[in-house]
């Protein structure tokens, strides 16, 4: 796992795809919680958005260290299937979800998709972006590149 200040092309290539990201959150007793989400990047930060106040909002406003994992379509020399693992700090801020995940929905669902439903009449929402501590698993990322 290599500490990082920027996000290596290999993995934006990764985060920038349709592979979807599992998040680990923790509840107040420490246990994981893990759902799948939709990301994405604003700069150096990792995006995802949520229009209800889903249980991962509520771990990220209490306790900011995440987990994500992402499995990719590529094989190693070894055979084994790449994935990119990211620990990082989250925050949550108000509005703009149904914009992000207009935006996310054409990397996700394709081109022409209108996403959220209704989203003229969505409440605002939440975005959780998530600096990144580190970054593991297999592939290119895992060696820095």
């Amino acid at each position: 796992m290599w500490l990082v200040s920027t996000i290596p092309a290999s993995a934006r290539a990764v985060l920038e795809s349709a592979a979807l990201a599992h998040l680990v959150t923790l509840e107040p007793d420490g246990r994981p919680q893990v759902t799948i989400v939709w990301v994405g990047l604003d700069g150096d930060e990792i995006v995802m958005a949520h229009i209800p106040e889903h249980r991962k909002v509520h771990n990220i406003r209490r306790d900011g260290r995440v987990a994500l994992s992402l499995e990719t379509e590529n094989q190693n020399a070894m055979g084994l299937t790449e994935y990119l693992v990211i620990n990082g700090t989250a925050r949550v801020t108000e509005g703009g979800a149904a914009e992000l995940l207009q935006h996310l929905a054409h990397t996700y669902l394709g081109p022409d998709v209108v996403f959220p439903p209704g989203a003229e009449n969505a409440p605002p929402g939440f975005v959780t972006r998530i600096t990144v501590d580190r970054i593991g698993g297999v592939g290119p990322w895992a060696s820095g590149a």
